[in-house]
Order: C-alpha cells, then sequence, then structure tokens
C-alpha cells in the first residue's frame, strides 16, 4: 500500500504539466492586438523604418466617453501647415539620405508618419508604430512584430511625455523637435527621450535673464495647466527670483478648460499692475488668450514668449494678433536647408494617393475640390494646380528654425543605424565585442549608438547629446515686430548661448526692438522706481522684494548706486555732498587770514600794536616832561612794550593752526599779559606808596624804589614762565582736528593739552588783575590833580570784565569762533588798558601842554621824586 501511495504522488506533477500542455495547444496566441488605430497618414517601406508622430490638425471635438463602450475617435478640425511641413521635412532627409551612398549604403530608410490629434489618439499612434496593427503575432516569437526603430515627436511636451514614459520601457528611442520640458531630461523616467530642441530649463532661465536685462522687476506669468507648462514657469519663477525679478501673479489654463479659467486669466491681467506677460504657453492657448484681451480692450502689455508660440505662423489667424506686435522670446536658430524648398514645392496628392490630408490640405491651399461630388460648394480642381509657384508658409523656407530640428533628428538616427551597420565584428560595443545584425536590429541597439553620435551637418551644425539626452543649448533671441493677417514679420535681435561663461551668454546686436503696440521706448513693469543713488530700499511689510519704499540715507552716510539696499557711513574726513551719493572731503574751518573776520581781527591787532608804537615815540619824545616822569616813565615804556607784545602775539591765533602755534599762542599770551599787569601793579604800588611816603613819619618809598619795582615785575612774569614751561613740558597744546562739534566740518583747532596748565596760565592772570584793581580802586580818592589811580581803576575794571565774559563765551563758542572769541578778549583788554592809562597822558601832552607842569600835577602837594 505504501509503494501505490508513492507511485501516485510522484505520477501527479506529470500529469499536470501534460494537461497544462493540452491545453496551451488549444488556447489562442499570447500577443493579441488589443485595440484599432487611425492607419499611418503617410507611408513608405524601407530596410529600417522611422516613426513620426505629428498632428496635422489643430483642435479636435471629441464624444463624451461613457465608460462601457470604446469611445468614438476625436474629429480633428483645422489644418496645421506646420506640422504637415513637419512630416514633409522628415521624408525629405528620409530621401536625401536614401540618395546618399556614404549614408547605410546598400540600406534604406522608411516612414510611417501619423495624423494624430488628441492626447489619447497620439499615445495610441506611437505604440502603434512600435507594434504594428496585425492582429496576431506568434506566440514563439513577439519580437518580430512590424515595429519602427525611433519615433520622431511629437511637437508638444504633453502628449511626448505620455508615450516616451510608455515606450521608454521598451527602449525605443524617442526624439522630439519641438518637446521642450525639462522633465524629458530625466532619464529614470524617460531611459529613451533624445531631443534636437534645448530643454525648457535653458530657455527659462534665459527667459528670466532677458526680463532682468530690460528692468522688468515685476512681471505676470500665464502658461498651459500642463508638465510644459507648468515645469516651465516653475523654471523660470526659480530663475527670475535668482535675477531678482518677482512674479506679480500666475495662473495657467487650457484651451480645451473651462470658461471661468480663461475669465479668471483676463481679470487677473486687467487688474494687476505689472506691463509685461511671461507667457509659457503653446499657439493654441495665446491665440484664445489674445482674442480675449483685444476683445475686452486689455492692451499695451509686452508679451515675452517661449519658443513654443513666439513664431507659430497661426497666430496671424488670430483676431486679437494686434497685441502681440512686440513680442520677444527665444527660438532656435535659424538655419537654411538646400533642397527642401524644391521638395515642398513638388508635394502633390499624386504621391500620397492614400492620405485624405494631403487631399484636404490640397483642396484648402487652391480652394478647390479633388471630389466629383457636387454638394461641395468648392469648384472642381482642373489638375493643373500646383505649388512651384505658390507663395505660401508651407513652401516659406525663410525661417526654418524647429524644421531644422525635425531635419537634424532625421540625421541622428540615420548616423546611429550607420554606426550599427558599419560595425566591425570583434569591435563592437556589445558582449564580447559583438555588434548587432542588421537584418534583426533591436531598438535598443539603436539605442546605445544613438546616445554616442557626434556629427557635423551639411550645414556646420555639430549635432550631438548629453548624459540626458539634450542638445548645447543655443537660442535666438527674436522680435515680433509686424504681425498681420496672414503675415508675420520677426527680427534676431540678439544671442543666448548657454555653452558660453555666464557673463557672455546673452548678447544684443544693433536690431531696433519694436516694443508693444509698436513703440520704440523700452516699457516699464516694476512694483516701485528704482530708488536712486542717496536713497536705500526699504521693503514693503508682506510684498514681494521688488516692492520697497525709498528712504534717504541717515545723516553721515551715502548710497552711490541705484536701488542699493544699505547706505555705508563716510569715511572720519569725509561727508556725503547734499544728494547724499558721493563722500566729499569736509570742509575745513579755522580762523584765516583770507577771511573777512580774519582781516578785521587783523587789522586791530596791527592798529593796536601801531597805537601802542606811537604813543611810545610821544613818550620818548616827552620823557623830560611831569607828565611822564610823574608816572614812572620805566614802567610805563615797560608796560606799552608789553602791550605791544599783548596785540601781536593775536596774531599767533590766526591762521592754520601748527604745533609751533599752538605752543605760542598760549604761552606767549599768558606771559606778554603777566608782563602787562605786572607793570600795571607796579605803578598801581607806587601811586600807593607815593602818597604814603607824604605823612609825617612815612619813609615807605625806600621799600619800593626803581630796584624793587623791576624785581616785582621779573618775579611775577618768573611765576607765570614757570607756569607755562611746566605745561610745555607735562602736555603741551597740538593741532587737533574737531570732528565732534559739526558733522559736516572738521574744525582745526589747538587743543589745550593739559587744562590744568590752561586754567592755570588764566587764573595767575586773573590773580594779578584782581589784586591790581583792589589796590587801585583803594588809591581812586587819593587827592591829585592827576591820580593815575582812577585810570588804572578804569582799566582794571574793563580787564575783569572782559575776562570775566571771556570764559562763558569761550566755552560755548563754536569752532573757530572761539578763537574769536580769545582774540577779542585779547584785544579788548589790551585796547583798555591802552585808552586807559595812556590817552589822558597824550591828551595833556599833545592838547593840554599847558597842564603838563609839575605845580598843575602836584597841586599843593609836595612834589615826590619817583
Amino acid at each position: 500500500m505504501f509503494e501505490k501511495s508513492c507511485l501516485k504522488r510522484e505520477a501527479m506533477p506529470l500529469l499536470k504539466l501534460a494537461l497544462l500542455l493540452l491545453l496551451l495547444r488549444g488556447v489562442t496566441p499570447v500577443c493579441r492586438l488589443q485595440g484599432i488605430v487611425q492607419p499611418p497618414e503617410l507611408t513608405k517601406a524601407g530596410h529600417f523604418s522611422l516613426g513620426g508622430i505629428f498632428t496635422f490638425r489643430t483642435g479636435y471635438r471629441g464624444s463624451v466617453p461613457t465608460f462601457q463602450t470604446l469611445p468614438d475617435p476625436p474629429k480633428c478640425l483645422n489644418i496645421n501647415v506646420r506640422e504637415f511641413k513637419f512630416a514633409q521635412t522628415m521624408i525629405f532627409a528620409i530621401e536625401e539620405i536614401n540618395q546618399d551612398p556614404a549614408i547605410l549604403p546598400d540600406h534604406t530608410l522608411g516612414y510611417k508618419i501619423y495624423n494624430s490629434c488628441g492626447m489619447t489618439n497620439i499615445i495610441k499612434s506611437a505604440v502603434d508604430s512600435t507594434t504594428g496593427q496585425r492582429e496576431i503575432i506568434d506566440e514563439w516569437n513577439c519580437t518580430t512584430a512590424d515595429t519602427t526603430l525611433a519615433v520622431l515627436g511629437h511637437s508638444a511636451s504633453a502628449p511626448t511625455v505620455g508615450f516616451a514614459r510608455i515606450i521608454g520601457r521598451f527602449q525605443i528611442p524617442v526624439i522630439s523637435h519641438f518637446a521642450t520640458c525639462a522633465c524629458l531630461s530625466n532619464r529614470e523616467e524617460f531611459p529613451s527621450f533624445f531631443r534636437t530642441i534645448p530643454s525648457d530649463l535653458h530657455q527659462s532661465r534665459a527667459l528670466a535673464k532677458l526680463v532682468r536685462l530690460f528692468g522688468w522687476t515685476w512681471v505676470g506669468a500665464i502658461s498651459n495647466k500642463n508638465d510644459y507648462g507648468i515645469n516651465g514657469i516653475a523654471t523660470f519663477t526659480q530663475a527670475a527670483r535668482e535675477e531678482g525679478v518677482c512674479i506679480e501673479y500666475y495662473q495657467a489654463f487650457e484651451q480645451t478648460g473651462p470658461v471661468r479659467e480663461l475669465s479668471k486669466v483676463v481679470e487677473t491681467v486687467r487688474y494687476s499692475t505689472s506691463k509685461v506677460i511671461v507667457a509659457f504657453m503653446s499657439h493654441r492657448e495665446v491665440k484664445v488668450l489674445a482674442t480675449e484681451l483685444y476683445k475686452q480692450n486689455i492692451t499695451g502689455l509686452q508679451w515675452v514668449g517661449s519658443d513654443a508660440w513666439i513664431t507659430d505662423h497661426s497666430l496671424t489667424d488670430s483676431e486679437g494678433h494686434s497685441i502681440l506686435v512686440g513680442s520677444l522670446g527665444f527660438v532656435v536658430s535659424r538655419a537654411q536647408i538646400p533642397g527642401l524648398e524644391e521638395h515642398l514645392r513638388r508635394v502633390h496628392p499624386s504621391q500620397f494617393p492614400h492620405s485624405q490630408f494631403v487631399r484636404d490640405f490640397w483642396e484648402d491651399s487652391f480652394g478647390c475640390s479633388l471630389s466629383d461630388n457636387t454638394s461641395t460648394q468648392r469648384k472642381p480642381c482642373s489638375g493643373y494646380e500646383s505649388l512651384q509657384n505658390a507663395k505660401s508658409y508651407f513652401t516659406d523656407v525663410s525661417e526654418l528654425r524647429f524644421t531644422n530640428n525635425v531635419y537634424k533628428s532625421v540625421y541622428a538616427v540615420a548616423n546611429a543605424l550607420h554606426d550599427m551597420v558599419m560595425c566591425e565584428e570583434k569591435r563592437g560595443p556589445f558582449y564580447n565585442g559583438s555588434c548587432a545584425d542588421p537584418k534583426h536590429i533591436q531598438p535598443w541597439q539603436v539605442l546605445h549608438y544613438l546616445q554616442n553620435i557626434n556629427f557635423t551637418t551639411s550645414q556646420g551644425e555639430r549635432v550631438t547629446f548629453d548624459q540626458n539626452g539634450d542638445p548645447q543649448a543655443r537660442y535666438e533671441l527674436i522680435n515680433l515686430q509686424h504681425v498681420s493677417s496672414g503675415t508675420m514679420h520677426v527680427a534676431t535681435v540678439g544671442v543666448f548661448d548657454a555653452t558660453l561663461p555666464r557673463e557672455r551668454q546673452f548678447t544684443l546686436n544693433d536690431m531696433k526692438i519694436v516694443w508693444s503696440g509698436g513703440s520704440h521706448t523700452v516699457p516699464v513693469s516694476v512694483c516701485s522706481e528704482s530708488c536712486p543713488p542717496g536713497k536705500r530700499k526699504v521693503l514693503q511689510k508682506g510684498r514681494p522684494v521688488c516692492c520697497y519704499d525709498c528712504i534717504p540715507c541717515a545723516e553721515g552716510e551715502i548710497s552711490n548706486i541705484t536701488d542699493s539696499v544699505e547706505c555705508f557711513k563716510c569715511p572720519t574726513d569725509y561727508w556725503p555732498n547734499t544728494r547724499g551719493d558721493t563722500c566729499i572731503l569736509k570742509e575745513i574751518e579755522f580762523l584765516s587770514y583770507a577771511e573777512l573776520m580774519g582781516m578785521i581781527l587783523t587789522f586791530f591787532c596791527l592798529l593796536g600794536a601801531i597805537l601802542t608804537s606811537m604813543i611810545a615815540l610821544v613818550f620818548f619824545h616827552s620823557r623830560e616832561t611831569p607828565i611822564v616822569r610823574a608816572n614812572n616813565s620805566e614802567l610805563s615804556f615797560l608796560l606799552l612794550f608789553s602791550l605791544t607784545l599783548c596785540f601781536l602775539c593775536s596774531l599767533t591765533f590766526i591762521g592754520r593752526p601748527s604745533e609751533w602755534s599752538c605752543m605760542l599762542r598760549h604761552t606767549a599770551f599768558g606771559i606778554t599779559f603777566v608782563l602787562c599787569i605786572s607793570c600795571v601793579l607796579g605803578k598801581t604800588i607806587v601811586v600807593l606808596m607815593a602818597f604814603k611816603a607824604t605823612l609825617p613819619g612815612r619813609n615807605v618809598m625806600k621799600w619800593f624804589g626803581p630796584a624793587q619795582q623791576r624785581l616785582s615785575v621779573l618775579a611775577f612774569t618768573l611765576i607765570q614762565i614757570v607756569i607755562c614751561i611746566l605745561w610745555l613740558t607735562i602736555n603741551p597744546p597740538f593741532p587737533f582736528k574737531n570732528m565732534n562739534h559739526y558733522k559736516d566740518k572738521i574744525i582745526l583747532e589747538c587743543a589745550l593739552g593739559s587744562p590744568i596748565g590752561f586754567w592755570a596760565v588764566l587764573g595767575y592772570i586773573g590773580l594779578l588783575a584782581m589784586l591790581c584793581f583792589v589796590l587801585a580802586f583803594l588809591a581812586r580818592k587819593l587827592p591829585d590833580n592827576f591820580n593815575e589811580a582812577k585810570f588804572i581803576t578804569f582799566s582794571m575794571l574793563i580787564f575783569c570784565a572782559v575776562w570775566i565774559t571771556f570764559v562763558p563765551a569761550y566755552v560755548s563758542s563754536p569752532g573757530k569762533f572761539t578763537v574769536a572769541v580769545e582774540i577779542f578778549a585779547i584785544l579788548a583788554s589790551s585796547y583798555g588798558l591802552l585808552f586807559c592809562i595812556f590817552i589822558p597822558k597824550c591828551y595833556v601832552i599833545l592838547l593840554k601842554p599847558e597842564q603838563n607842569t609839575k605845580k598843575h600835577i602836584m597841586g599843593k602837594t609836595k612834589d615826590i621824586q619817583y
């Protein structure tokens, strides 16, 4: 029993395997066609077949899906001549390659070109080009389907993203001439995608540089509501932020979307303050938006566009084409393709007998009907219609930009296939140096060679791809200078080359730019006007960085550039000018001989010295007269000498301070004034002693004779000299730049060095002056016809009054007026002494000589010998 059960267990797997084989033989093959799509519009057989996905008609009407049955195919509407021109350029390039023995010798290229509109139809056509339409594929070899080795297209990014993601999983190359979405550079998501047009990454950055170049820091942004538009604007926004450009608003919509989305965009534009619109859209959305803006009279806007619409000829059919005049945008470089015009002019329906589109195109071009149906309103075609002499956008080859990309795409695949078939065994790129079998080429092998192509076209343009399948980025900046119904004139006004260093990437030529509305003045689009030099920007709370207020720089600061974000302080010796944009040397202030005040003070200094000298001459001439002798002629001459020095020492206070003048002015002033006051004090003491000596029993004069008088003057003066020597030794005065009193001036003055020394000098002078004043005051009522004590009292009163008022005036006077106050005090006190003591005597000597007698001077008192 055990052996039987074991045999049964061993036989069960074998029975199951046999049953599975029988079932497999009875079922249908494993590869079955899941759907039917519209067959290729244009086909031609060849050793190697290329697929082409184009949209010959713009716009479509589709049925609403019920999700119960397969939806009907969409009905395509308006003819898109540009797309048909792309397809014919692909055919021209293939035929040119087939006739060139240098490329793919003994092999020919064929094509399957699909005319698809609507996202679903485009993706179906792309998948069909890689799988074919045979209903049954042998289950033992699913790879022998009627496939193309590469797919060229589509012009739009959104459908290209859709089918490139699908067929990329099968390593079938997709080469686009117009899909610019930066998202397609993602090799993980799109491993087999290539393109002959630069990525929007470069275009977005170029657009950001463009708006910044013309000072447009406040712009609006509008895009398609798909990957192309959203990714393009996202890159532009980031690049714009780096360039200091702010986005006022961003709106997205689709031509086929709800009407409310378009209305929202129009309302946003209407109430915006920016005058520049960066439009990352297809020509379909631009036409719809421009028409709506035109209808609502929203004009005066500067358009900056992406390459998807900026040169699209179909814009000329738009009702609002006039508001697009002046638009700027980047497009790929213009090229010449020899022989293409002749090829386009030879196009005829007879070349493509199975193509309904070619018949429709022909009828639309010549306004006739190729159908025998009498119901048509068009006249029958005569058969003599030809494009040879026709002037149309289809035959125009003056602006071959994206058309040249189609041409390069075909040659890129051809060169990859050429390198593959010319591979030498044992030197190939595959396992053990093997090469691809030309009779059974696999798409992944084409992908390998395509990644590594590097060739130059007959026009001298180098074609290569980077690791992301992108070409080198080079654009021309074009200006839409004229747009009318059926015509468009563009001018190249600059170049952007991403391969150059950053500072040399963008250049403008000498071509005049036409701005919005046909104006020749650069429009202004800023949130806030530029802050001129002398002011700085302060951001407005809660608003973008481009919105700011301009406020003047703080005191002592400048900004010397436009739109400065901060001000900086001027160096110590400098001060801002009135505009606040330049630091200028501060005005240097000191009491100069050249200014009016300096001249006046110099005049009075010299006048005082001259008057004193003249009085000395008068006294010297009358030295034997009683009035001179009675006043101690020796002290009088010494006093006149000291007054002369006082007047002259005032001159040391005028002029630019220097080390010697600073030390001289205060010490000379202190010593000469002490000498002067000492003489006056001596004369006062002499008067007192003289009258005291007339009293009986008094012999005072012997204690204060001429020798004692000289000695007292010398002693008083020596004390001041000692004080000045100590001052100059310990901490002498020095020239000093005072920048604290005035912010915009430098006051050149003499710093005291040691304030104690200065106030000690002044204090000593004041002490002697007060002593002299007290003694003179005591002697004022002594009997004498000519009592000198009265005059000394008056002179000391003036002296003390001047110097008492000097202290607060000196402390509070600013700048050079401090020096002027000091000079005034010296002059006033000196003139007071001169006039009070000597003018009365000069009056008697010169005008009243009869009073200049001993009898008149002494009266009844006894003659006193001094």
